[in-house]
């Protein structure tokens, strides 16, 4: 058994080996090998464009216009993970049950590949169930009335039929891929309901959860899969009322950081990060409590947020507070609430790819990675949510939602280790996000048009300028390489 499981490694790490040369190679047609020519895509809401292949252009001695974004890689910012979107249940499930083989492989490529896919570099998964499951489960289930504080009855099998086979083709894909967790409640068996609906950790259950978190983490390895960061609760201050939820309060959560949590994971031989929050930027009160707690703060790698309620700033505002923790955005979800290009696009843009980034986050999240054409399948919560992408569960069609599109124009240009650089950004409705990548120094440059008009504008980097138009509520990606 050993010697087949050592087999196994060696295989899985030649084929990693190629995937990554390969998914390298690709990733360089995404910028002119020309000095000083720069190359673009569009997105128009209006769709006649998507991601589409712009005219390229040259730097040159051009007077810089009203609109002017200045560039400079002299000033630089956090290093990416990468963008993505969440494997859930269902997600899983649609890819798994609803396509043929070679759609399977056509759409995790369009998802995960290098150009012309998105390149999504980052996923996260729930442990145990979501709103966006078929049941509701832990990992660790027991009879009612019954404890496991031993964890005997731990397993990942709930995992093993859809999602970890989904996952592992993405990694296939592309090696680089960075994985996260969070649960959405602790076992029902460790709570004061004695469900997964609701409630909060029973003070005599922080040991026994600590472990539980710690072994799905070793589970994992087991089947190939590093966890990159792990957060103690999804929402924790949201108890839903008809899918798994549980109420971890800054108190509680520092204390399990402090006493259990942190020091369990810092035995741990390879480095797991733990984040702190993964909820609303509407309480920037909460993740505050938690870092202000000396026990706890050493164990804590960084802060994980939503955006359903308040402001992106609040990135900002707890980086400033705390500059040493990483900031990570892990869930937004679109839907029937905001179902026209020309309003949510731009929305999606301006706050959740500009917006986060520009506020410190390492890595963006969008929710469901995959909905059917019913919003599912899910048992409870969200009843309008919408995919990165459409599976029609009956004809196996699939469609690029603009969540995609969103997505895209920054994952499929902006690799892991790349940095964020200074750009000119809020001027009469341009937003901006710029970007390095560390292997060959190209610049990405990410801009919206969010104003009610089109708008012309240049860009300045190195003395040099270029000049460019776009439509209202549109969106380009430019890329270049860096000249002297």
């Amino acid at each position: 058994m050993a010697t087949q499981r050592m087999v196994c490694w060696v295989q899985w790490g030649v084929l990693i080996f190629l995937q990554s040369a390969v998914h390298a190679q690709n990733l360089d047609r995404t910028v002119s090998d020309k000095s000083g020519q720069v190359m673009s895509w569009v997105t128009f809401t209006d769709k006649s464009k998507l991601l589409a292949a712009h005219t390229p252009t040259q730097f040159g001695q051009h007077k810089p216009l009203k609109i002017n974004i200045e560039v400079n890689s002299q000033i630089k910012y956090q290093e990416m993970v990468g963008f993505g979107a969440n494997i859930t249940d269902a997600s899983a499930w649609l890819i798994q049950n609803k396509l043929s083989e070679s759609a399977k492989q056509k759409l995790l490529q369009d998802l995960f590949g290098p150009s012309p896919g998105a390149g999504f570099s980052f996923t996260r998964l729930t442990m145990g169930a979501s709103d966006f499951s078929m049941h509701h489960y832990s990992l660790n289930d027991t009879a009612p009335g019954t404890r496991d504080d031993a964890l005997q009855n731990f397993s990942l099998a709930p995992m093993k039929a859809d999602v970890l086979p989904i996952l592992k083709w993405a990694m296939r894909i592309n090696p680089q891929l960075k994985v996260m967790a969070s649960p959405w409640s602790a076992p029902a068996w460790m709570k004061t309901t004695d469900s997964l609906i609701k409630g909060t950790l029973r003070p005599d259950a922080y040991g026994a959860f600590a472990k539980y978190l710690n072994q799905f983490a070793d589970e994992l390895l087991l089947e190939g899969i590093q966890l990159h960061a792990i957060t103690l609760q999804n929402e924790p201050h949201f108890e839903p009322d008809d899918y798994p939820g549980m109420r971890l309060m800054p108190e509680m959560r520092a204390q399990l950081i402090s006493d259990h949590v942190g020091p369990l994971f810092a035995k741990r031989k390879e480095k797991i990060r733990l984040l702190d929050w993964d909820h609303n930027w509407d309480d920037v009160q909460s993740p505050l409590a938690v870092l202000a707690n000396e026990k706890a703060r050493p164990y804590i790698a960084g802060v994980a947020w939503h955006c359903y309620g308040g402001e992106v700033q609040a990135q900002a505002q707890v980086h400033a507070a705390y500059p040493d923790k990483e900031t990570y955005f892990t869930e937004c979800s679109g839907g029937e609430w905001k179902p026209h290009w020309e309003e949510t696009l731009p929305w999606y843009m301006k706050h959740l790819i500009i917006g986060t980034t520009r506020n410190w986050a390492k890595g963006v999240l969008l929710w469901n990675l995959a909905l059917d054409e019913n919003h599912g399948p899910h048992l409870g919560g969200c009843k309008d949510c919408r995919g990165v992408v459409t599976i029609n569960s009956v004809t196996g069609k699939v469609t690029k939602n603009f969540d995609y599109y969103a997505l895209a124009h920054a994952s499929r240009f902006v690799r892991q280790g790349a940095r964020r650089i200074d750009s000119s950004s809020g001027i009469d409705g341009i937003e901006t996000v710029a970007f390095q990548n560390a292997d060959d120094q190209s610049i990405v440059l990410v801009v919206l048009n969010g104003a009610s008009e089109g708008r012309q504008f240049s860009v300045a980097f190195k003395g040099k300028t270029i000049r460019q138009e776009l439509p209202s509520a549109s969106v380009m990606t430019l890329t270049w390489r860096d000249f002297e």
